[in-house]
């Protein structure tokens, strides 16, 4: 079935025929119809799917328990008991232990928004979102009664804090875009407006800091952040709005401390002298010091300042590793918690004295010895030097002989260090090897990195990742699949129209490919927020670059490697038209891709819950699996 659209614009036609798809009732029962066709296509691999599913699951501890951590007279920590599938939210005092927040009470389908515990431990605000549409409904919980007050706001986002007896949060408008800040008296069940952002390219978040003494909202496009301090529910802007200009703050009890790239394009603290090769992403205060997370050659450390003019780093203890302050709820402390860990290492949490730099383990996963991670870099064709972490099981070789999965991303500046998963652990267990290519685009390298990977430069993104392939297969891993989610999809999708020959399968999950056509629809989620990102195809020169690349306009036919699509109906983010169009588009030309979709509760990740995100995985590694092993 089609019905073409042909849109006009720069002189230019170009023909859709499935456009039908953005609008039509007709399109649940083409995607219902796909995922029958789906399960029937997979219905073989159901044995190995279940074995791998079920390796995952024994890797996965019956009960996990989070590190606890305090807020004023009371410990917290989150906990999943054997057999569940998201977990309660906790609190202990003396010898008292209590439940505050069990999530698999609502359901199959559950991803929490807000939890922000009042600071008198009376009150916790939580927020759930059950379809996977990403906008929540808050609501208010005693917890000296255990009952939910008679009230639930619906259409907030997922930032909150509390002040003088008021929840600040943040709601959206039609196109899901958090524009206003709004404030909760729980006494009176006053609401008020106290901030809206009439910009449509400017995102809204709302925060308490930990010292007590504010709270900020923070306006944020791709390039440029105005920050408020809210005083008797009126707010005061920081610094005002510079285009171009980021900066962001966090509070002692003294006042704001402000980071920004005004001056230093990889950001500054101010009144801090900056050092070079470095990129600052954030900063918390506590009593007498000041915590730096911040990236040099491509990986993370912590760096923190001591009022008296100390300084010291702190590293992940293991290569290709992460490290990231969490936890962390109270300003009058002498230490702090962060997490370690790598994909061949398990997660850790450790004290940190902050007066000392002394660091005391206090939590480990499971640990399954066997795996190495290491960095290698791949040459692009500019010169430049692709980081790629690569894990593998430690009798595997890197000779050419294994197979191989690469991931890959590359938008926002995004960072996705790594963390062991038991997923990854069962597909290496195949005598595969994983590597994930750290494209221009992301900001793995610093905001540079990004930079070079946005807008006119997209393409750099998808050349990098074939780069680290082609550079993997020269001697290193004898084929590969490769795969992305989101803005990772459109990588996907791009690479495999552009070097079809490369790839032994290929995974786009959630793809953004209709790039041109989403970019020029302002009434949909991320369009007008994401001009500067990708572009803005009003413009002639914008929208020539994206045309050139867009998967969706530049379909390819011939021969062409195995395809997993995947997409579900309630994604806020990719909607569900732009993968069915693509997979309609693709099998015109001769393709035959698998079509994964959720048709009911299901968001842009997939499935949430712990067991069901394993089978997930399952299911892509059985995929990829089957196509790495044919001859």
């Amino acid at each position: 079935m089609t019905h073409p659209v042909v849109h006009k614009l720069h002189g230019i036609e170009r023909i859709d025929d499935h456009a039908w798809m953005r609008d039509s009732a007709a399109v649940r029962d083409v995607l219902v119809s796909e995922r029958r066709r789906y399960e029937s296509r997979i219905a073989h691999t159901a044995p190995f799917r279940q074995h791998l599913a079920a390796i995952m699951a024994g890797r996965t501890p019956e009960t996990e328990s989070s590190v606890s951590w305090r807020h004023g007279a009371f410990v917290y920590y989150t906990q999943i008991d054997a057999g569940r599938e998201f977990g309660e939210f906790r609190r202990k005092r003396d010898a008292t232990d209590h439940v505050l927040l069990d999530l698999d009470a609502f359901g199959d389908y559950v991803e929490l928004g807000v939890r922000e515990v009042s600071p008198d431990g009376r009150w916790l605000a939580y927020s759930i979102d059950v379809t996977g549409d990403e906008v929540y409904d808050l609501r208010f919980r005693d917890l000296s009664t255990m009952t939910d007050l008679p009230v639930s706001i619906g259409g907030t986002y997922y930032t909150g804090g509390w002040s003088e007896g008021w929840f600040y949060y943040t709601v959206v408008d039609e196109v899901y875009r958090p524009c206003e800040v709004r404030r909760y008296d729980i006494a009176t069940g006053a609401d008020e407006v106290v901030l809206r952002e009439g910009d449509r390219r400017f995102e809204l978040t709302v925060r308490a800091t930990r010292s007590g003494t504010h709270l900020l909202i923070t306006a944020a496009s791709r390039d440029t952040t105005e920050v408020w301090s809210v005083v008797d529910g009126v707010p005061e802007s920081v610094g005002g709005r510079r285009p171009g200009v980021e900066y962001r703050c966090d509070a002692t009890l003294d006042g704001l401390v402000t980071w920004t790239d005004d001056g230093h394009a990889e950001f500054r603290v101010v009144g801090v002298p900056p050092l070079p090769g470095e990129r600052i992403h954030s900063v918390d205060c506590f009593d007498g010091y000041k915590v730096l997370t911040l990236r040099r050659g491509g990986d993370p450390l912590l760096r923190v300042l001591g009022d008296d003019g100390t300084s010291y780093e702190v590293h992940p203890p293991v290569a290709c590793g992460r490290i990231a302050l969490v936890h962390n709820e109270e300003y009058l402390t002498d230490s702090v918690i962060f997490e370690t860990g790598s994909y061949s290492e398990p997660t850790q949490w450790w004290r940190l004295t902050l007066a000392s730099g002394v660091r005391r383990l206090l939590k480990e996963n499971p640990r399954y010895d066997g795996y190495v991670s290491e960095r290698l870099w791949a040459p692009a064709p500019d010169g430049a030097r692709i980081p790629v972490t690569v894990v593998r099981r430690a009798d595997v070789p890197l000779d050419g002989t294994a197979p191989c999965l690469l991931y890959g991303y590359g938008a926002y500046e995004a960072v996705f260090d790594p963390t062991w998963d038991a997923a990854l652990s069962a597909f290496l267990d195949q005598g595969a090897v994983f590597a994930h290519a750290h494209v221009r685009g992301g900001g793995e390298m610093g905001r540079a990195w990004w930079q070079a990977g946005r807008l006119s430069r997209k393409t750099t993104t998808f050349t990098d990742h074939i780069a680290a392939a082609e550079f993997l297969l020269d001697g290193h891993v004898s084929k590969i699949a490769t795969r992305g989610l989101s803005a990772g999809g459109l990588l996907q999708a791009a690479v495999y129209g552009m070097r079809p020959d490369l790839w032994a399968a290929v995974v786009a999950e959630v793809p953004f490919v209709d790039v041109v056509t989403t970019m020029l629809d302002d009434t949909i989620p991320l369009t007008v927020n994401e001009w500067d990102e990708w572009g803005d195809p009003r413009r002639l020169e914008d929208f020539t670059w994206m045309l050139a690349y867009s998967p969706y306009d530049n379909i390819p036919s011939g021969d062409l490697p195995p395809l997993l699509v995947t997409g579900a109906v309630n994604d806020p983010r990719v909607l569900v038209h732009e993968p069915a169009k693509w997979v309609a588009a693709l099998r015109a030309k001769g393709a035959d891709p698998l079509f994964r979709v959720e048709v009911e509760d299901g968001g842009h990740s997939g499935p949430p819950g712990r067991y069901a995100h394993l089978h997930y995985e399952a299911e892509i590694f059985s995929f990829v699996l089957e196509e790495l092993k044919k001859t």
